[in-house]
């Protein structure tokens, strides 16, 4: 008796993106890789839905550089306000970003999210 190959999210992922080529089959690409048709059907399904993501992706890393805010701004873009202690400036694909005070973790990870894309 055969056993059942265990397939990681990435190597579906993979498979998947297989059919997606020009002129590609997805009963051969099924074929070429031993599984049935259906089964690679449903995967393709799963990818759509955004749910055959890699299981390392929980989190990404962005570069960070740590400068002197008040060096970096040209006087025509500085703030009349004093900076307050807490105060982060994102620049990242073309827009900025300032958050003043407390900032919530969920909600700095959502903007960086936001720009990466």
């Amino acid at each position: 008796m055969e056993r059942r190959r265990y397939r990681s999210k990435l190597e579906r992922r993979q498979i998947v993106e297989e059919t997606f080529q020009p002129g590609a089959s997805v009963a051969r690409v099924a074929l070429a890789h031993e599984i049935n048709a259906n089964q690679l059907f449903h995967w393709r399904k799963l990818y759509r839905e955004g749910r055959l993501e890699a299981e390392q992706t929980a989190g990404k890393l962005v570069p960070v550089r740590v400068s002197d805010a008040t060096s970096k701004l040209s006087a025509s873009r500085r703030d009349t306000r004093p900076a307050t202690a807490g105060t982060i400036d994102i620049e990242l694909s073309g827009a900025r970003v300032r958050i003043e005070g407390a900032a919530d973790p969920d909600c700095v990870r959502a903007v960086l999210e936001g720009l990466i894309r």
